[in-house]
């Protein structure tokens, strides 16, 4: 759909409110313009869609102008007039970003109630009543986890960017390695320096590691040696004493086994991940995942064996050639496992992915809104809670992506990174530092993306970690 700006310059504000509200492909047109008088800001949407025509506006003050209240009123506008055109209410209503719950957190922060908190999101933002309570659920997890934390605490990520093979919706950055594993060892040669020295500024900095995780791509890629290299390097070089949480993303149950698992566990980590996505085989063969779904079941085993205080799995909603009743298939299997999470995802089209250039045999939204709707009820049902969430680009139906836990297990990890209440330290390539400055602000520091790049631009890499030490002194 084309967009034309009139009066002011906020596309992506607008932008990304179309693109969750209309399909990238929709043939229409819609203005979005700001007119400045003497006391008032007025906010005006036109779309133009099937020979249909809305419009709407939202006004503001002139005197309480802020960037955030100019764009706010702008996507109140484009929304009240998208409605007009959709039918039917659309799940987040005016809201666009990744993270819809940074606004009920705040607003718990603040001393808000749960129940202004969804009555702020309904009055202002025009979200639905299931997505307002989804939000408020998870942002009193959000305040429990943020009450766990000191001023001294950071946590701590490290990247493996390798996976065996790509699945098909996949654009995470990692190499796709196949039997070729001569990149691995050198990259961990990298990584283990850039431990060594991210663990000295540490030890100087008084700030102590609260969470620790290992992602990817897939960082079980690494053999059981590599593994047991990579973990006694980080308790070697970081002291995990106030560590309460130590994760692992196992992801695909190929790369696992009772050898490599039991190592895992005896090396410190109590957080498992094996994500199955689908217990359907044949959408497993769609999605160019060379398991099955009984692999899945057999790694889970060897985990619980292996002693795991904690077992997330994942799914994704809307896979190509999966319906209501195979997802639900998939949900009711996971489920019975009794994990203590189960993180539901809806299905994004990424660039990068092979699915975005085919986009063959994917599910209709309806179809995808029953499922996640299914998912909801079922898991509320079986005593799992909603803890985080995030939306990206592309999402099928406009929906997000939810981690349930079971009661006192949720993954703070996700919830620190993900609502951003703490400094998070990436290790590795691909990883992003995120820096919560003195002055309140939020800092960001990307890591060199590939391996190739990020074993090149080690001596980089080093000096980035002293700058950012330097950055954080005096917020303690």
């Amino acid at each position: 759909m084309k967009l034309t700006l009139m009066g002011h310059d906020d596309r992506y504000a607008v932008e990304q409110l179309q693109m969750a509200l209309f399909s990238i492909n929709e043939d229409g047109e819609a203005v979005s313009s700001l007119h400045r008088g003497k006391t008032w800001l007025t906010a005006t949407a036109k779309i133009t869609l099937g020979g249909k025509t809305a419009t709407a506006s939202k006004r503001l003050k002139k005197a309480d102008e802020t960037v955030r209240l100019r764009r706010r009123i702008l996507q109140q506008s484009y929304y009240l007039a998208a409605v007009q055109l959709l039918g039917k209410p659309s799940a987040w209503g005016a809201l666009a970003g990744v993270r819809p719950t940074k606004i009920s957190t705040k607003h718990l922060l603040d001393g808000g109630t749960e129940k202004s908190a969804e009555k702020l999101l309904e009055d202002v933002y025009y979200v639905t009543p299931q997505r307002r309570k989804l939000a408020v659920d998870c942002s009193v997890s959000t305040v429990n986890a943020t009450r766990l934390l000191e001023n001294t605490d950071i946590s701590l990520y490290v990247g493996i960017p390798f996976c065996p093979t790509r699945c098909s919706y996949c654009s995470f950055v990692s190499r796709t390695i196949g039997s070729q594993t001569n990149l691995m060892e050198p990259y961990l040669n990298a990584l283990l320096q850039e431990i060594a020295v991210t663990g000295k500024l540490l030890e100087n900095s008084g700030r102590y590691v609260r969470t620790l995780y290992i992602g990817g791509g897939t960082p079980t890629t690494l053999s059981t040696p590599q593994m047991v290299r990579l973990l006694d390097a980080i308790r070697e070089s970081f002291d995990l004493s106030r560590c309460i949480e130590f994760t692992v993303e196992g992801g695909r149950p190929d790369t696992l086994d009772a050898e490599k698992l039991l190592a895992i566990r005896q090396h410190g980590a109590d957080r498992m991940s094996i994500n199955p996505q689908t217990m359907v085989d044949s959408v497993l063969a769609a999605c160019k995942r060379p398991h099955t779904a009984d692999d899945v079941l057999r790694a889970y085993e060897w985990a619980k064996n292996a002693g795991f205080k904690a077992i997330n799995m994942d799914l994704i909603a809307g896979l190509p050639t999966d319906d209501f009743d195979g997802f639900r298939h998939s949900l009711d299997t996971v489920a019975a496992l009794r994990p203590a999470n189960i993180t539901v995802h809806t299905l994004a089209l990424k660039k990068g992915a092979d699915l975005f250039e085919s986009r063959e045999n994917l599910s209709h939204a309806d179809q995808v809104s029953r499922m996640v709707d299914y998912s909801e009820d079922t898991l509320r049902a079986l005593g799992y809670k909603p803890y985080y969430l995030y939306r990206q680009k592309y999402m099928s139906g406009s929906f997000e992506n939810v981690g349930w836990s079971l009661d006192g297990l949720d993954c703070l990890y996700n919830i620190y990174m993900m609502e951003e209440v703490h400094t998070i330290l990436s290790l590795g390539g691909g990883g992003m530092n995120k820096v919560n400055l003195p002055d309140g602000t939020l800092q960001r520091f990307h890591n060199p993306k590939f391996p190739e790049q990020y074993i090149e631009m080690l001596p980089q890499v080093l000096e980035d970690k002293r700058r950012i030490f330097e950055l954080m002194k005096g917020s303690i």
